[in-house]
């Protein structure tokens, strides 16, 4: 491991922690001498770098402290621009220009040879083939899902018969040419899916609702999964 990937990783396992942990810890996990983490740990600290504690008592990073995204790899810098390309075309207007915009701040901090990696990248994706009315259906109903908002919707089915739902909005998931909805729905008191490219209307009520156990995301993805039990 380059020692720039072992200080970046020195300083994430200490953000990771809540408490303070021990050199010895330290150095087990990074695999190197309890004498190479002391070492580390000063010249981190000589950078600026706010880790508190002392040798012998444990070490710990001041919280809200976060490292600039220096360090990646060309090959990760390339994983990441492919990861902004193929998620653009797929998401609503506003997503996309943040991811946009993301991009450009982490592509214009990377060391040079990351940067051309990232640049040169040759792989692209085409248009998903969403419309704007869709595109804006699913940014309400992200939002939604992030303020914890009933939504009012008019819905058709696959045979095209309408249906007026009260639902939990609880996440978006696409599935390689469609959006889909998964909600609680309160009329039927169960999860649903509802494909965003059959919603006819909708409304984002000022109502909020409240996680309640049995009803939320991590309920329907154990229930997907047919493993009741998972943590």
């Amino acid at each position: 491991m380059r020692r720039a990937d072992r200080l970046f990783d020195l300083v994430q396992r200490l953000r990771a922690r809540r408490g303070a942990t021990t050199a010895e810890r330290l150095a087990s996990a990074l695999e190197v001498s309890v004498r190479t983490v002391y070492r580390d740990i000063a010249d981190l600290q000589a950078r600026g770098v706010p880790i508190e504690g002392e040798a012998g008592v444990g070490y710990r990073l001041r919280p809200g402290y976060t490292l600039p995204p220096l360090m990646f790899t060309p090959a990760e810098a390339q994983a990441l621009v492919a990861a902004v390309r193929i998620a653009q075309p797929r998401l609503d207007a506003a997503l996309a220009a943040e991811a946009e915009q993301a991009l450009g701040k982490l592509v214009a901090v990377l060391p040079a040879d990351a940067r051309a990696a990232a640049e040169s990248l040759a792989l692209f994706a085409p248009d998903a083939g969403i419309g704007d009315a869709h595109r804006a259906t699913l940014q309400a109903l992200r939002e939604a899902v992030a303020s914890h908002r009933v939504v009012a919707l008019e819905y058709a089915d696959a045979g095209g018969r309408p249906s007026r739902r009260r639902v939990r909005p609880l996440g978006c998931f696409f599935w390689g040419s469609v959006w889909t909805l998964a909600a609680w729905c309160e009329w039927r008191q169960a999860f649903r899916a509802f494909r965003i490219d059959r919603v006819r209307g909708m409304q984002v009520l000022d109502e909020t609702f409240r996680p309640e156990p049995g009803r939320t995301l991590a309920d329907l993805l154990r229930q997907v999964r047919g493993r009741p039990g998972d943590p």
